[in-house]
């Protein structure tokens, strides 16, 4: 199967990260394409860049149309609702996808990202998920592009959370960022609890409904758009259906 991986951000590093994430749980059957948005913010911190993330995701979709399944690599799940509106394949998010495979191996869920901005809105996806009485969200205060910069104690910040974390009770790790995809098990190891990569539990959550043979339901929410015009700078993204 052909399994798409979308960078919702423009930064080609990261798409790197998420890439090898995938690569290292694909099945042996699974080709995996990484790709970056082609146009969009370089992080995605807040409701601000996440907006102006969402039309990348789309042409990264409309870019693909061989693709049997899709990961949108980005813990906001950022323009999920419209990419599986859009996408003539199943497309997940890295957060529902992380969420709902740690409440698999837990019940109290720990969820580390990188901002204090990013808290709300992933209290807000928690809930819509129905893992609010379940899920915890806590902030290291590393912006995104900082992960892999050791001068930054990145790091030692994340640690420091999951350590938090683990003291309110908290018997599983969620890494609530793409850019954190290859801290899992060595995380893992060293608390002793399941840490789970939202990037790697995607692709297996969506290699499982390429194999069912499920595709995402026409009725209801995620019904075709229905034909309009756009205008300005948004015309080419107009339904045609």
């Amino acid at each position: 199967m052909k399994l798409l991986l979308i960078n919702p951000n423009t930064t080609e590093t990261m798409t790197a990260t998420i890439e090898a994430a995938g690569k290292a749980v694909a099945a042996s059957g699974t080709e995996i394409r990484a790709v970056t948005a082609p146009l969009g913010p370089a992080s995605i911190e807040g409701f601000y860049d996440e907006a102006f993330a969402v039309p990348g995701v789309i042409q990264a979709l409309r870019e693909a149309p061989d693709a049997d399944a899709a990961v949108i690599a980005c813990f906001d799940d950022t323009g999920l609702d419209a990419a599986r509106s859009f996408a003539p394949f199943p497309v997940v998010g890295i957060c529902e996808a992380a969420l709902l495979t740690a409440g698999q191996v837990g019940k109290r869920i720990g969820v580390v990202t990188t901002l204090s901005r990013s808290v709300v809105p992933l209290e807000e996806l928690a809930g819509k998920y129905g893992f609010a009485e379940r899920a915890r969200i806590y902030a290291c205060d590393v912006a995104v592009l900082d992960i892999d910069h050791p001068e930054t104690g990145a790091r030692a910040k994340i640690e420091g959370e999951i350590g938090r974390a683990i003291a309110d009770g908290a018997d599983t790790i969620v890494l609530g960022c793409a850019g954190m995809a290859d801290l899992a098990s060595q995380l893992s190891s060293v608390f002793g609890v399941p840490v789970v990569d939202g990037v790697a539990a995607a692709v297996k959550q969506a290699e499982a409904l390429v194999t069912l043979k499920l595709k995402t339901s026409r009725r209801g929410a995620y019904a075709t758009p229905l034909r309009k015009a756009y205008r300005g700078a948004l015309a080419g993204f107009a339904p045609e259906a």
